[in-house]
């Protein structure tokens, strides 16, 4: 075998056994963990955390980033994800004005999660929210 041909097949090799990895690392599937709430609803905090500021905001939860504003004596409770598409900045809610602003470029959102000014053109994503029992829980919509 010559020198080139030797090292066509090691390269080749190479190659090949590390495509699997390189498959699994770029797979968009994930194992989120499993939650003891019924359903789709999924647990994102306890509605004694929501009650001390009147918004609960938890970056890990199985459906993503969600930030819960109200209070468990509230009727509806406003469920965001609270990343801008924007620039992936953290939105805060504003209680006085009742919207959500991004600090990052200035973009503001409505309480449905709809853009009310840019340079945002995406509005964020919202969720379905209630209390069972002490937890908050939310539902993707």
């Amino acid at each position: 075998m010559k020198r080139r041909d030797f090292i066509n097949w090691v390269g080749l090799g190479w190659i090949a056994s590390s495509l699997p990895v390189a498959i699994a690392a770029c797979s968009s599937q994930t194992n989120a963990p499993t939650s003891s709430v019924s359903g789709d609803w999924q647990k994102v905090g306890t509605s004694t955390d929501l009650d001390k500021t009147g918004q609960l905001l938890e970056k890990n939860s199985p459906v993503g980033a969600v930030l819960v504003i109200g209070t468990s004596k509230t009727e509806n409770i406003i469920a965001v994800n609270p990343t801008c598409a924007h620039a992936g900045c953290i939105v805060t809610w504003q209680e006085q004005a009742k919207k959500f602003s991004c600090p990052c470029h200035g973009s503001e959102f409505g309480v449905d999660g709809k853009v009310q000014k840019g340079p945002a053109t995406e509005p964020l994503k919202t969720y379905a929210a209630k209390i069972e029992g002490n937890s908050v829980v939310v539902k993707q919509i």
